[in-house]
């Protein structure tokens, strides 16, 4: 039987997701033509063509998707059997690659993601902050935060808050100089600070009353993709955002927000995604507990659902 490289399997599963030798080759800080060149030899020892090659693509032959689910599964196990190994108890090492949003990762995660990777000298952490919704089959991320429920069975996900919701939020500032909505109806009469997201502009707001959803729409001259601006917006007295409580629970109980209409809002849990249980490393694991003591406390203050 012919022998098979380790390193060449993981180099052909980020090339198939990335589709490109130079993007898998910076990963790993190789030069495109060390990867080409792993490729190469993974095809000579499956006797396979994996890649159809040209100037401007590069693409799996079926011969290579077909093999794809199986070098991933058997990466996945040699990493579990790995873990089984060494245990829980064992020195933290590697690397972990995370996705955040940005508002969540910037205000609440980031000292605790430091001090987690402080705790742990032998492990890298390589962090993305972004709006864009990380995909976690083909990104390089092995884990990431996703807030909101989710209906794709191929997800797997870790609780970490499932009290969390959005609440609508103003300043002082702003309400001073517009009464409070007293109704969803009345928000189509405020300066609402609108979200956009993959190039979708995120202004009809749904909530949950009485166990029945209802859907407003909503408008203002403000919009950004960025969801941190949107709370900064709101608390210079811009107009009303319609946030994430962990996003906006410290400005509330610091006073520069203030929730609206006994906090009507949506559900929106707070989960660890990553493609296959076998991806919960002892790293993974351990960053779950880590977050999931720290993260409770932070619903204080959140007015209790209707």
């Amino acid at each position: 039987m012919k022998m098979v490289r380790f390193d060449d399997l993981q180099l052909f599963v980020r090339t198939a997701a990335l589709g490109s030798f130079s993007r898998a080759a910076r990963e790993v800080d190789l030069l495109p033509g060390q990867v080409a060149a792993a490729i190469a030899r993974l095809e000579r020892e499956l006797d396979l063509r994996l890649f159809v090659r040209t100037t401007r693509s590069l693409r799996l032959t079926a011969e290579g998707a077909q093999y794809l689910p199986y070098a991933q599964e058997g990466l996945a196990t040699l990493r579990e059997g790995q873990a089984r190994v060494q245990g829980e108890a064992a020195e933290l090492a590697g690397t972990l690659q995370v996705a955040a949003p940005s508002d969540l990762g910037r205000n609440v995660l980031l000292p605790w993601l430091t001090a987690f990777r402080r705790a742990h000298p032998r492990l890298q952490l390589h962090l993305q902050l972004s709006d864009q919704v990380a995909d976690v089959f083909r990104d390089p991320v092995d884990i990431a935060f996703r807030l909101g429920r989710f209906d794709n069975a191929s997800y797997v996900a870790l609780p970490l808050l499932a009290g969390n919701r959005r609440v609508l939020v103003a300043s002082p500032a702003y309400l001073q100089a517009h009464p409070a909505p007293d109704s969803l109806d009345a928000l189509k009469d405020h300066a609402c600070l609108l979200y956009q997201l993959g190039g979708r502009t995120h202004d009809r707001w749904s909530f949950e009353q009485d166990g029945r959803r209802s859907v407003v729409a909503v408008r203002g001259a403000l919009l950004c993709d960025d969801a941190d601006v949107v709370r900064r917006w709101a608390v210079a007295g811009e107009g009303i955002a319609y946030k994430s409580w962990l996003d906006v629970g410290d400005d509330v109980r610091a006073g520069r927000l203030q929730v609206l209409l006994d906090g009507q809002g949506e559900s929106l849990p707070l989960n660890l995604v990553c493609p296959h249980r076998k991806q919960f490393s002892p790293a993974v694991r351990q960053l779950h507990g880590f977050l999931g003591e720290r993260l409770t406390p932070l619903l204080q203050g959140l007015p209790s659902a209707r």
